[in-house]
């Protein structure tokens, strides 16, 4: 019972991603889908281990206007490329991210201290009362959090 309670839990995250994904690439120019193979493109390109490929699901090229991106394009532009590990809510926050609650990995924490500014949390508010999106470095997101836990999730 609990498994599928779960299941359903990461499927319905996974359409609220998606939906921020789709919001960002919608209504911000520069904002593009980072896919398993350009994932691993980025980290060769920028010499950094591939374990890092899950630590971000986006990329942001700030001057590129472009609809899409080829390979030739994140080659061309790798050193103003920001990597973007996106987190939805569909909670209305009017003052986003204030009041975002999300979790988030320590190889996430890890590849933003070792990216700096080349790295953001990028929280989106999807809500019918109005939608928006909140950039933050490791150091702006460190000063703002109120509380952080750890919690372990293991395999047997």
């Amino acid at each position: 019972m609990a498994r599928a309670h779960s299941f359903e839990i990461t499927v319905s995250n996974n359409k609220t991603e998606k939906l921020g994904i789709d919001y960002l690439i919608a209504n911000e120019t520069g904002f593009f889908y980072a896919d398993k193979d350009t994932r691993k493109q980025i980290l060769n390109l920028l010499d950094l281990p591939l374990g890092f490929a899950r630590a971000f699901d986006m990329i942001y090229i700030p001057r590129y206007v472009g609809t899409f991106v080829t390979d030739e394009v994140i080659a061309a532009n790798i050193d103003e490329i920001i990597l973007v590990e996106l987190k939805t809510t569909k909670k209305y926050l009017p003052e986003n991210p204030k009041g975002f609650f999300f979790g988030a990995t320590e190889n996430e924490f890890n590849f933003g201290k070792l990216l700096g500014d080349k790295f953001r949390f990028c929280f989106v508010s999807l809500h019918e009362r109005g939608s928006s999106h909140s950039l933050l470095t490791i150091d702006e997101l460190e000063a703002r959090i109120r509380t952080k836990r750890i919690q372990y999730q293991i395999n047997l």
